[in-house]
């Protein structure tokens, strides 16, 4: 994205007062670049090796941290290493808030009054999940969320465990933003209007914007309208997801503690729970009993090398941590 080499540019000024490198890292550098494709021209090589040794050791001290029990998650060096938590944010995370048409469109979720709703579930193992995908550097998280509650409803229908395309949305669904970010109901709204959303196999992710190739002989899953939970009640989704299955929620990403989780129930008390910028879809929830953390468990879009096999555990029933409920939504079809 355009942002993305800007603010490499930018940095390659101030790359000359950079630290000092750590030699000592040079071998895990080059490993590090090899594994995740990274070649760099002329000075942008030490600026970006300065971000990633900087990170590296926060990782390294929080992961410290994790051991003397003063967090509930561990961190790890990944893909995202050589970028700053701010371009991270930008390039990665493209969930637009919007209010107003939150509250003038889908209807307001009613929650079942006798269904015995369990500890603990978990929607991979019924068949309601497809594998993890990778957006890459394009803002279409709500494209991924979408098509991933979109599926869960096409499976809970017919038994037929279908991926949907996010480029069908990415391209087609103009009241989006592409990869400059959206919202899962308007991807939702697309969906009802266009009569039905193509296959994957035959509508393939490309990770940027293109024209629109929507063919209708290809299109399953068709949509009628779509349900709001209650903002802010974690009650309320845990009864949705129970009951209804994956959900498309937003949340807050833009911390580096969630650019570089590895495994264990995130909470970051620096997490809000109104500045949304990530849509993600939540297939579960459970509760750790060694420790009594509840979780839920949300499937994420930056491919199986990210988390826990490209999922993350967060904390459940914390004041609605990272915003998880605030807006969660899912299709009827």
């Amino acid at each position: 994205m355009n942002f993305y080499l800007c603010l490499a540019s930018l940095c390659l000024g101030i790359a000359a007062a950079a630290p000092q490198l750590d030699q000592t890292l040079d071998a895990k550098w080059e490993q590090w670049k090899s594994q995740h494709g990274r070649n760099y021209g002329g000075k942008e090589e030490n600026w970006r090796r300065t971000m990633w040794e900087k990170n590296l050791r926060m990782i390294e001290m929080h992961n410290l941290e994790y051991s003397a029990g003063k967090h509930s998650f561990r961190m790890e060096m990944n893909k995202f290493g050589d970028m700053t938590n701010e371009e991270f944010t930008q390039v990665m995370n493209g969930f637009r808030q919007n209010r107003f048409q939150r509250k003038t469109k889908g209807t307001l979720f009613r929650e079942p009054l006798f269904e015995q709703i369990p500890e603990s579930v978990d929607w991979r193992n019924k068949g309601y999940v497809t594998p993890v995908k990778d957006q890459g550097h394009c803002g279409s998280c709500w494209a991924f969320s979408a098509a991933g509650s979109l599926e869960g409803q096409w499976f809970r229908k017919t038994g037929q465990l279908v991926s949907l395309s996010p480029q069908n949305l990415v391209d087609c669904s103009k009241s989006n933003y592409g990869c400059e970010g959206g919202l899962m109901s308007l991807a939702f709204d697309y969906v009802k209007e266009n009569g039905g959303i193509d296959t994957e196999e035959s509508y393939p992710y490309e990770g940027m914007e293109g024209d629109c190739r929507y063919r209708p002989e290809t299109a399953v899953a068709n949509v009628t309208g779509y349900v709001n939970i209650s903002s802010g009640d974690e009650s309320a989704l845990k009864k949705a997801v129970a009951t209804v299955g994956p959900i498309s929620v937003a949340i807050n990403a833009a911390h580096a503690s969630f650019q570089f989780y590895q495994s264990g129930v995130y909470y970051d008390p620096e997490c809000s729970s109104e500045e949304l910028d990530h849509g993600v879809l939540a297939v579960g929830y459970g509760v750790i009993k060694e420790t009594g953390e509840k979780y839920w468990i949300v499937k994420n879009s930056w491919s199986k090398g990210w988390g826990e096999r490209g999922y993350i555990l967060m904390a459940r029933d914390k004041n609605n941590h990272c915003g998880i409920a605030t807006a969660a939504s899912y299709p009827e079809l």
